[in-house]
């Protein structure tokens, strides 16, 4: 669902706790945001926001980054954030493409791709998130042991990840 774009969404982020302004400050060091050593969990294309402030609030002892392109979308999660006290979730605007410039190598534990746009146009492949060139990035910033947890209900997109996750070894 898309949504209507809010004028004033980059001042509710500018505003807001949980979102980090600059987060490539703190390439190679979240542990020292958290104030923590616990696994670091990140969702890519987080939307509004509900799966990982649940895991969030389920899990204190992992630590999570939300991740979004939209600032209008981004938005509309802080506003579920605002009567919570939650030291474990940071949600940061950024596409994608550029995470190796937020997160060094081997930084994160596991990755989350709920539900991400199947772009189903052909010519619209490079920008699935389980394409070739950000399995690349992903691989780079798991660690060793990190996975990818990776959710669709769009079946073509679905055997297009499938395909593509078996010809890229992790």
């Amino acid at each position: 669902m898309r949504l209507r774009n809010n004028p004033e969404a980059n001042n509710i982020l500018h505003n807001c706790k949980y979102v980090i302004d600059h987060p490539e400050n703190y390439r190679g060091s979240w542990h020292r945001i958290f104030n923590n050593n616990h696994p670091i969990c990140i969702e890519i294309g987080m939307g509004k926001g509900d799966f990982i402030i649940e895991n969030a609030v389920r899990n204190p002892e992992i630590n999570f980054i939300g991740i979004e392109k939209y600032p209008t979308v981004l938005a509309s999660a802080t506003t579920k954030l605002k009567q919570m006290d939650l030291n474990n979730l940071y949600l940061i605007k950024i596409d994608a493409i550029n995470l190796k410039d937020v997160f060094s190598e081997g930084e994160i534990d596991h990755l989350y791709l709920n539900f991400s746009d199947p772009w189903p146009k052909n010519r619209h492949e490079k920008r699935r998130l389980t394409y070739i060139s950000y399995l690349k990035i992903y691989k780079y910033i798991l660690n060793k042991k990190g996975h990818i947890i990776f959710k669709t209900d769009n079946r073509a997109l679905f055997e297009y990840s499938i395909i593509s996750f078996n010809q890229f070894h992790m």
